[in-house]
Parts: C-alpha cells; sequence; structure tokens
C-alpha cells in the first residue's frame, strides 16, 4: 500500500472533523473561541505551513527567491516574532530539526534558553516551599538566555542558500509598516492572563495603549522591533548578544520591578546552540525522529508509538472508546518515564536509548489492558536504578511550530517558544523576553532527594517541544510535524501519526481529529467534540475524564510521491501556502 493514500477515509475524515462550535476559556490561557476553516492544500514544489498567513507569506516569498527550507524558516520565525508575539520570538528559544536530501542526513539544532551562571537550586525558592507559579513567571527571575537567534544563525550557515540579510525582509517591512492584530493576540490580551504586562512599561505601552488592550484588526507598527532585526541583518547575532541589545536585556531583568534576575552580559555573550543526535524509533514500518534532550518531545512520542505497536489500531475507529483508551494508557506510561528520567542531558545522565528500547517498550506495554485503566502508573527501570524523581514542572501552550519542505526536498521541522503567554512580560527593544526558567521544577528537591530537573547555572530546562520527521522503510521523508501546546504537544504529535499511519488520514483530517490527553494525571477528552459522549463509558473503565479545550497548534506536511499535502490546526489561524 501506498504511503497515505488520500482518497482512503473519506467519508470518516469528514465525520470526524471539529464541529464549527464556540469554545470556552478552561485552564489555557490561550483557549479558542472558534474553529478556522481549514483545507487539505496540494502543492508540487515546496510548502510552508506555519501558525500565522504573514509568517506563511514570508517563507514562500523565500523559496519562491530560491531559497532553502531553513532561510524559508528564518523568515518566518521573525515575522511570527511580530505577529504571533505571545506565542514565540527572538527572546526566546526553538529547537530544530533539519533534513538534508541531497546528503540524506538529519541533524537537531538545540536553540534552548540556558539558565544563568549565577542561578542555583534555590531559585525559585521561597524557604521551605516554592513560589506559586503564577508568581514566579513574572518579571526577570524567569528569564533564560535566548537561544533563538544563535540557533537559527548556525543553521543557515551550514543550510542557507539566499544572503543572511534578505531573510529579514519580510518582518522589517511589516514592523515598520504595520500589520493587523490577530484575532488570538486581542483575546489573549483581553482576558489579561500575564500579569507580567503590567511591570514592564515598554509591554504595557505597546499591548495596552492608552490603558485599552489592542483590538482585532487594529494596524500596528512596532519600530523597535524593526530596528534591532536591521542590525542583526546587518551585523549577525553579534548585534543581538553584545553591545546596545545585550545591555538593555541585562539591565531590564536586573531591574525588573518584580522578582529581579541576574541574567549577566557575560551569559549572553557565551550561549551557545548545540548540535545533537536525533532520537529515532521505529513504528510499524516507519522510523520516527524527534529531539533530544533538553527536549521530552522525542523520547515521550517514540515510546507512545513503540507501547501502541502490538495493537492493531488501524482495526479501530479513529473516535472509538477503544482507540481512546489504548492511547491514553500509552501517554500515561510515556509520562511517568519522562517525568522521572528527562532532564539536560548535559547535567544529568539520560538513559535515551534505553528507554525507547524494544525490549523495554514491550515489558511497559504488558500493562496495557484493553478493558481496564492504570489506576496508578510509576516509572519504568529500562537501566540500573538512577537516582532522579519525578519532578513536574508547569508548561503552558504558548508556543509555535512550522513545517517546512523547499524545492530540493530538504525539510524543516521547528517548534520555539518564550513559555507563557507574553513571556515573562518584560519587552525590550520590541520583542519580549521568555520566562523558560520556570519549566525547571521551583523545588530542588522531593523528600529530600535532589530531582533531575532542578535549576542549575549554565542548565537547559525540560521541555515537552515535539518536532518530529517520518522517514518510510525506504529511508524516504514522508512526515513533517510538530505542534505548541505545552506539555501536551506530546500527545497532540503522537496521536496525529497514528491518524497519518495506522488510520490512513490525510494530513488536514489527522490534525482536524478530536484531541486526547493524558500526562499520567487524567484523560483529557477535547470539550465541544464527538468524543465527548465517551465520557461516561470510559469512566466506567477506570478513567478519570475531563473535558477540557485542548487547544493544539499542529502544522504539518506529508510528501507523496506525486507531490506534497499540508494541513494546519483549525484551533489556531494559521496558513498552509505551497507552490
Amino acid at each position: 500500500m501506498k504511503f497515505l493514500l488520500p482518497s482512503l477515509y473519506l467519508l470518516c475524515s469528514s465525520q470526524l472533523a471539529l464541529a464549527a462550535v464556540p469554545m470556552q476559556a478552561d485552564r489555557e490561557p490561550e483557549a479558542a473561541t472558534g474553529y478556522y476553516q481549514q483545507q487539505l492544500v496540494h502543492a508540487e514544489q515546496f510548502m510552508v505551513s506555519a501558525a500565522h498567513p504573514l509568517a506563511s507569506q514570508a517563507g514562500i516569498r523565500v523559496l519562491e527567491q530560491g531559497g532553502s527550507a531553513m532561510d524559508a524558516a528564518i523568515a518566518v520565525q521573525l515575522v511570527l516574532g511580530l505577529v504571533e508575539a505571545q506565542s514565540s520570538g527572538i527572546g526566546g528559544g526553538a529547537f530544530i530539526l533539519h533534513w538534508d536530501q541531497a546528503q540524506q542526513q538529519m541533524i537537531t539544532i538545540d536553540g534552548r534558553e540556558t539558565a544563568p551562571k549565577a542561578v542555583n537550586e534555590q531559585l525559585f525558592m521561597q524557604g521551605d516551599s516554592a513560589m506559586p507559579w503564577r508568581e514566579a513567571y513574572v518579571g526577570g527571575k524567569s528569564v533564560g538566555v535566548p537561544g533563538l537567534f544563535a540557533a537559527m544563525y548556525q543553521a543557515h550557515q551550514r543550510y542557507g542558500k539566499l544572503a543572511w540579510t534578505q531573510l529579514f525582509d519580510d518582518a522589517i517591512r511589516l514592523a515598520s509598516e504595520g500589520f493587523p492584530v490577530s484575532d488570538r493576540m486581542a483575546r489573549q490580551l483581553e482576558v489579561g492572563w500575564n500579569q507580567g504586562i503590567s511591570h514592564s512599561p515598554e509591554a504595557s505601552s505597546y499591548f495596552y495603549p492608552d490603558g485599552k488592550p489592542l483590538q482585532a484588526g487594529a494596524v500596528i507598527t512596532n519600530q523597535a522591533y524593526a530596528d534591532i532585526l536591521r542590525q542583526v541583518a546587518e551585523q549577525g547575532p553579534v548585534a543581538f548578544y553584545q553591545g546596545n541589545n545585550a545591555a538593555a536585556m541585562v539591565k531590564t531583568v536586573q531591574q525588573a520591578k518584580v522578582n529581579a534576575g541576574t541574567l549577566a552580559l557575560t551569559d549572553l555573550a557565551a550561549y551557545q546552540a548545540v548540535e545533537r543526535e536525533p532520537v529515532c524509533g521505529s513504528y510499524r514500518s516507519y522510523t520516527i525522529c524527534g529531539m533530544p534532550p533538553p527536549s521530552s518531545g522525542g523520547i515521550a512520542v517514540v515510546q507512545i508509538l513503540g507501547l501502541l505497536e502490538r495493537f492493531e489500531l488501524g482495526q479501530l475507529a479513529p473516535d472509538s472508546v477503544e482507540a481512546i483508551h489504548l492511547f491514553g494508557l500509552a501517554s500515561q506510561l510515556a509520562f511517568a518515564d519522562r517525568d522521572h528520567y528527562v532532564a539536560d542531558s548535559d547535567f544529568v545522565e539520560v538513559p535515551t536509548q534505553q528507554l525507547i528500547d524494544p525490549a523495554y517498550l514491550a515489558t511497559r506495554s504488558a500493562l496495557i489492558q484493553t478493558d481496564k485503566a492504570l489506576v496508578e502508573v510509576s516509572p519504568g527501570q529500562p537501566t540500573e536504578e538512577l537516582v532522579r524523581l519525578s519532578s513536574p514542572s508547569p508548561e503552558l501552550s504558548n508556543t509555535t511550530h512550522f513545517s517546512i519542505v523547499d524545492a530540493d526536498g530538504n525539510a524543516v521541522s521547528m517548534t520555539s517558544s518564550i513559555e507563557n503567554v507574553f513571556g515573562s512580560g518584560l519587552m525590550v527593544n520590541g520583542y519580549l523576553l521568555n520566562n523558560q526558567l520556570t519549566d525547571f521544577s521551583l523545588s530542588p528537591e522531593l523528600n529530600g532527594d535532589l530531582v533531575a530537573n532542578r535549576v542549575q547555572g549554565g542548565k537547559r530546562p525540560r521541555s515537552s517541544m515535539s518536532p518530529v520527521m517520518v522517514f518510510d522503510g525506504d529511508g524516504k521523508l514522508r512526515i513533517v510535524l510538530g505542534s505548541p501546546g505545552g506539555s501536551r504537544i506530546i500527545n497532540y504529535v503522537a496521536q496525529t501519526l497514528v491518524a497519518l499511519i495506522d488510520w490512513q488520514l490525510d494530513i488536514q483530517a489527522a490534525i482536524n481529529l478530536p484531541r486526547v490527553t493524558h500526562r499520567n494525571d487524567f484523560l483529557a477528552l477535547e470539550k465541544g467534540t464527538a468524543i465527548a459522549q465517551h465520557q461516561s463509558v470510559l469512566e466506567k473503565m477506570g478513567h478519570q475524564v475531563r473535558l477540557i479545550d485542548l487547544n493544539s497548534g499542529l502544522h504539518g506536511i506529508v510528501l507523496l510521491d506525486t507531490g506534497l499535502q499540508g494541513g494546519a490546526d483549525p484551533r489556531r489561524e494559521g496558513q498552509v501556502l505551497g507552490h
């Protein structure tokens, strides 16, 4: 059977598509108020699927000029940092997967933020207790050294075709001439989730002119952002990590009105993006590759699929109780291991290969019963016992993802973030600073023992960002995929891969499926969708079920023998463009 035949499940996919019904904000600050209409997009040469139409347009223009996938990724990200500033930007970090078609080589680049050297494990402690997260993220204490520019520049040095300066044109033009405020940004400002903005004069005057939130459709400019982009375009990342911009970042963090931080000029000057080996595992006849630690995404996605491999999922309906039950339990088991073992592998030993070893996954999969929930799940023991303690940390859904394939068959799957919606709330030179240090465990100890994901100077906090690429049995790239969504990113990506591989849905239908998540806490079903009707049956099986808004933002491309197919999540405002 050819991969992902688009004619299969056509009727099924239309029945499973999300209904265009209003959604009420639940616990997620970026919960949507409605669904955007999205259709499957076809193209022959190249394609961009990104979280905002203006960003997709910037990427397509670069590809039309003969640029590479990496060139387009930089242009896309720089525009997203302007028009989707609440989710990502140059004040944050990213994970990049790149496929080099000519060399048949995949690399990952870790542009995750690092903790300032001066911090220690007591950063978020108040006496014997950890600060509440709602207090910890505000201000300078939570700001990590931004890694986005370093990662993009490093990738461009290897895989760029166009001049570095060319990639800034769209972002600079939009920042100088103006762009319309999106519905999504306006809703988030209206809700007022991020209290940190009120402590930043630059952020409050930009997002709340005259004390009122920006309105959807209002055309605004950001000249400060245009100016810093011009400097980096002309001088390279040194203009960001040193000089006036670096001094402004340090001053803003150290003199923050709330939670002053310790970010120093030496931290910025010393930052380096890191090339790492991808995490790859098999599923059916495919190879799934993702990001290694400090991301937990690559390991957890491979684990979920490996745990499900013994089940004939293709014989189950995508919206059935049986499919939801099995996927939920596999996710529950994977998250138990994730919380226990995964942290920055430059600081702690992470048994990556043992966690995805098929023999180990087979023993864990044996815990899954087809008719009964798992009441309590402990982490497995894939190797000799390591000194580890489970260390949950808050990760919110304020991230972005885009997928790109160029005319030569090169591809980028890139997820980037500033963590909380509008990050720390602090703004410098037209961009927001991240609050990624709250992705560490706020408390360094549990019952007197140190947790793996505790704060340490120079360390990168654990992440759930899960950009993936999938290859068929002949080694051909077939899927480029990822999503925002906090720690639930892992579930969103894994569920979509099951839909593509087992249920043979096209990429848009797979993205449209009602979402299911389990983080070893409770089984979450997407509120307002057809699967909500299964709540009582699943509860009788022993699941703790909640109906909530599951705010994925999946953007993916499937490479067929006949061309490209792209999809964008209807829960957000993204767009797929191809040529």
